[in-house]
């Protein structure tokens, strides 16, 4: 272990369990905004409990050439690095694009199994915790049988999709029964594994959680100024990997019947390639097409900390998004002010729970999400009772409840 990690877990007592955080989507030097949920939620959890993390890449022989016609295409990572002082490793695993999915868990295990080797003979660990039950999931619980450790899984809103492909919900299902406890970020994906035959007594609801030091209303004018945005027109924002799902070009659609009514509306984009693909330039053709370049302003991927300046230089936060478990997104929307238009689907009901901070359409109604735009620009929001709704929404609480159940299973 690096000196780093060990400065970070000097003050907790010997009886701490170690985990190891497992999951193939973490933020590494080649996409750094991957997974940066996860690694926010977890690495809050490791002031309190020892970590270190495992973070599988997948591999195979011709994926560098794959790179050079899609440069995005499985970004290179290091072995090894730290980050905010705790020990992130990135061992590969065989995965063919396209082909062999089914045992994408089972080659993650094998390719996982001597970092884990390695820590055990180390400083050891106690828990394994996997985020995503398949693949990720799955390798973990079959880890957590190879070195008799325990196994959580954090559903995060992939079971869905997957669970109707007949073979990986097998794998899924099996994680899940193996594993000790199972952790989600909403209580629709509780219910929907529920559906699918997982004992509902070992799942726990434990959602994220906000940073209200980081995301915070900034005066509209000081935002706007700061982003080079004329003042006095209504500004749509959303936030996200520029993939299909998310729902971008759902919105950009509404835009020239929303322009008729607000001729000045600009549509913020922020955001860049994602781990599910990259539609950054059928966004921008799409927005050609529209004779929209006046409009859209993509202002591409920008660290957390400078997310406040777009998010209060907007009247309303928008992601027409096609799935998603708890999008944290909303939150920080939210921390920074804004009423949140989204679609009723996964686990947004939780997030925008109330009427006085958002409103969900259904998805695939494109009148109904330009109607919900539309009304949300002209309607007088609580701005503060929308700040104060996502500062219920805290960190403290949520990592309490982690390391209790951690506790718990190191205790049994």
């Amino acid at each position: 272990m690096s000196g780093l990690v060990e400065n970070n877990i000097s003050h907790m007592p010997a009886t701490c369990p170690r985990l190891v955080v497992f999951s193939t989507l973490f933020p590494h030097s080649g996409q750094p905004n991957a997974g940066i949920f996860i690694r926010e939620r977890m690495f809050r959890v490791g002031r309190e409990l020892p970590l270190v993390v495992v973070a599988p890449v997948p591999w195979f022989p011709f994926q560098g050439l794959i790179r050079c016609f899609r440069p995005h295409f499985r970004p290179a990572a290091p072995h090894y690095e730290v980050q905010d002082g705790f020990d992130v490793f990135h061992p590969r695993f065989f995965s063919v694009p396209g082909l062999f999915k089914s045992w994408d868990g089972f080659f993650m295990a094998i390719g996982s199994f001597l970092t884990l080797r390695k820590l055990k003979h180390g400083k050891g660990f106690d828990v394994i915790d996997a985020h995503f039950a398949y693949p990720d999931g799955d390798a973990a619980t079959l880890l957590g049988a190879w070195f008799g450790k325990p196994v959580t899984i954090t559903l995060r809103g992939t079971e869905v999709p997957l669970s109707r492909i007949a073979s990986r919900r097998r794998r899924m299902l099996l994680a899940l029964k193996r594993a000790t406890k199972v952790f989600s970020v909403a209580d629709a994906l509780k219910q929907h594994v529920v559906g699918l035959g997982v004992d509902p007594s070992k799942i726990q609801v434990i959602g994220n959680g906000i940073d209200t030091e980081i995301f915070y209303p900034l005066p509209r004018d000081q935002a706007r100024q700061a982003l080079g945005l004329p003042q006095n027109v209504p500004i749509i924002i959303s936030v996200g990997g520029l993939v299909e799902r998310k729902g971008f070009h759902r919105v950009i659609e509404c835009l020239p019947e929303l322009r008729v009514k607000f001729p000045g509306l600009r549509y913020l984009i922020v955001g860049g390639a994602s781990a599910e693909g990259d539609w950054n330039d059928r966004l921008r053709q799409q927005v050609i097409e529209l004779k929209l370049q006046d409009a859209v302003v993509f202002l591409g991927t920008l660290p957390a900390k400078q997310l406040k300046y777009p998010l209060s230089a907007a009247n309303v936060f928008v992601l027409a998004t096609r799935n998603e478990g708890w999008a944290n997104v909303f939150l920080e929307a939210m921390a920074c002010g804004l009423p949140v238009i989204t679609t009723h689907v996964g686990g947004n009901a939780e997030v925008v729970a109330d009427p006085s901070v958002g409103n969900l359409v259904p998805f695939g109604d494109a009148a109904a999400l330009k109607q919900a735009i539309e009304e949300a620009l002209i309607k007088h929001w609580p701005v503060s009772a929308i700040v104060a709704y996502a500062k219920e929404n805290a960190w403290d609480k949520r990592v309490s409840m982690l390391k209790n159940e951690f506790l718990n299973i190191y205790k049994t």
